[in-house]
Formats: structure tokens, sequence, C-alpha cells
């Protein structure tokens, strides 16, 4: 599937031409010059003109309602790719009207129910950009509650994961490492990993009151080694500053079974909040990119119209097509679109070094012809 695609718009100008005939005529020179270039036509219903003052301002306001209905549309894709690969999903086609985007673009039909043709242009502009600003809006509040969620598991994550200085020590130590009486107490020492023979050969000599051969290791990572010591709870104190002066750290630790119960549940809670968000959020991500990109490509389709009148001026009367040429057929493929154009000044339209210049809108593609390019991602 291509991912990037040309929409143009072609004049009726010749005498007794037709839509029909610039379309075969269209069809037959792609097919002896640029045979790989995909052609489709595009579908532009005839839409309520209005008055040509009323077409200049809407011309200034498309390229950028444009910009943002095109990365609204983005915003979600990458969203929905982001939920995908968070939940170990490979990515699927994605679909508008349940067929693939790029089906929906080369099989436009315009909406009449959605958007009457006979509404003002100003209006199906307005509701569109309506629409996709709700929709936007609606993104930020759903993504920001998932990634709520997310954070705060990370941070508990973190905690279990990371250095025996900072980590959270529960899911480590088991109730028997523990002793707990009216003289006694088990401190947890952070030793760094290549100082454990001298914690070994020293920590009973750091305060008189220490039970000899109590110190375990429980656990040990890249950098610390956990150990446990027993000693007499009036002397806690001292022994901490004594450990603190020889490089060893003693931790905070009190276990608690409850603790440790409230914890899991509290981790399985959100393990369990965070999938049911995702999935609900990867749903609504699915059903509100087919709204935006319908809406983007009914936009598309009222943008060719506005800027045919005004380059061609009226009735309306021009060719709309879509095409994805590769980058190598590029050039030929802008040639034959010239030519067809048939317009005698089409060397006006081109910069010299061949790059667009801004064109109606601000943004138009610089040739003799409309022309503006989408892309997918």
């Amino acid at each position: 599937m291509a991912t990037r695609y040309w929409i143009v718009s072609l004049p009726v100008q010749s005498p007794g031409a037709t839509a029909s005939s610039l379309w075969s005529r269209l069809q037959d020179s792609i097919s002896r010059h640029s045979f790989d270039t995909p052609l489709y036509r595009f579908n532009v219903p005839d839409l309520r003109v209005g008055t040509l003052d009323s077409l200049l301002a809407l011309s200034d306001d498309l390229v950028k309602s444009n910009v943002f209905v095109e990365g609204v549309s983005h915003k979600i894709r990458r969203q929905i790719e982001d939920l995908e690969r968070a939940g170990g999903v490979e990515s699927g086609t994605l679909t508008v009207d349940g067929v693939p985007v790029d089906t929906y673009l080369t099989r436009f039909v315009w909406d009449e129910g959605k958007y009457p043709t006979m509404s003002p242009l100003k209006e199906i502009v307005g509701s569109i950009q309506s629409q996709v600003a709700k929709i936007e809006d609606d993104m930020k509040v759903r993504a920001a509650e998932y990634n709520n969620v997310r954070s705060q598991l990370s941070a508990i994550n973190r905690k279990q994961s990371g250095s025996l200085a900072v980590r959270d020590l529960s899911n480590l130590v088991k109730p028997e490492d523990m002793i707990t009486s009216e003289h006694l107490v088990t401190l947890l020492a952070i030793v760094p990993k290549y100082s454990q023979k001298d914690w070994l050969s020293s920590y009973e000599t750091l305060d008189t009151f220490v039970v000899p051969r109590s110190s375990k290791k429980l656990y040990e990572d890249n950098e610390y080694a956990l150990y446990t010591v027993t000693l007499f709870a009036k002397v806690v104190d001292n022994f901490k500053v004594r450990a603190r002066e020889k490089g060893f750290q003693v931790r905070d630790f009190e276990y608690s079974p409850e603790a440790q119960e409230s914890w899991k549940q509290e981790m399985e809670k959100l393990l369990q909040d965070q999938e049911a968000m995702r999935t609900t959020l990867l749903q609504w991500c699915y059903a509100s990119y087919s709204e935006v990109f319908s809406s983007w490509m009914h936009f598309c389709a009222v943008r060719v119209f506005v800027e045919s009148i005004l380059r061609y001026g009226l009735p309306p009367s021009f060719l709309s097509a879509v095409l994805a040429p590769s980058t190598k057929s590029e050039k030929k493929v802008r040639s034959i679109l010239e030519e067809l154009c048939g317009n005698a000044h089409s060397l006006y339209w081109k910069s010299e070094d061949d790059v667009g210049v801004a064109g109606l809108g601000g943004e138009t593609e610089a040739h003799p012809y409309v022309s503006f390019t989408i892309n997918f991602v």
C-alpha cells in the first residue's frame, strides 16, 4: 500500500471536451508513459459555489485546517501503533467504513447524509473542523487517563527493579529473615558488591551488642548485596552511624505481611486497569481514526472543488484524480499532467529549480493545475 498520494484536478477546457474524455486521455497517457503509477478517479460532487469572495476567504483557511485535520489523523494512528505494541498485538490494516484506508481514498464517495452538498462550503468545513476538534479533545482525556495508570505502574516497577540502595525491599525479605523481640531487632544492610568481605569481617565489631554470625545475604544485584544483621534494639542508632562510616547503608525497613498483600492487590488491580483501558482506548482509536480519516477525505474534496474554481473559473468544469507515483516516476507524471492541462503559460507555475512555490491557499503545489500531496503516515 502506498502511503503518499497526489490529489490533482485538471481543467476541462477544450471545445467539446468532457471530464470523461479527459479521464480517458489521462488513463491512456499514464498507461503508456508511467504504467506503474496507480491512478484513480476522485469523485468530487457538485458543491454549492457561493460567491467569489466567500471562496477566496475559505481558501485562506483551507490549508491551515487541512494541517490540523491531517495532524489529528496521524496522532490517532501513532496512538494505535503504541497501544498495539504495548499489548503485543501485530499491527493490522486500518480501515475506514470497513475498507482499508487506501481503498477508501481511491474509491471515495461523498457522504450526502453527513455533509449535504447544498450546504454552504463554509458550513461543511466548519462541521468537519468541529467534529475533528472534539475527537482530538476526547483523545487527550482518554490518553491521559491511560498514561496515568501506566505511570503508576512504571513508578512501582522502578521501585521493584532499581538499585538495592533505593528499591523496595518487601519482595526480597521473608518473615523468617527478620527477628523482632523485646530486646532484639534485625536490620537490613546494603553492602557494596566488592566490599562484602569487609562487611563479613567487621559487622560484629561495629558494636558490642551485635549477635555473632547473625548476618545472612538475601540478595545481590550489579552494585550491592543485601545482608541481614541482628543486634540489641538499644544500640541500633549507634550501629547505623558506625556502619555508615565504613560505607555500609542500613535501610529503614519494617516487615509487614499486610503491606505485602496490599501491594500485590494494588499491582494486580493496576495491571487489570491498564489492560482494560488499553483495550477500550484502542477500540475507540480504531473508530475515531475511521471518523477522522473520512472527514479528512471530505475536506480534501472541498479543497479540490474550491481551488479548481479559483484556478479555472466558473462554471465548475474539471477532472479530479488520485495518483501514487513512485519517486522515480514523479517527474514523468508531472509532465503528463502539464501536457493534459494544456496551459500555454505552464512555465509560469514552475520555479527555476522545479521546486514548487506557494500557490493558492499558501500551500498548493506550484503547477498549472491543482495539486496537493497527502501522507497517510
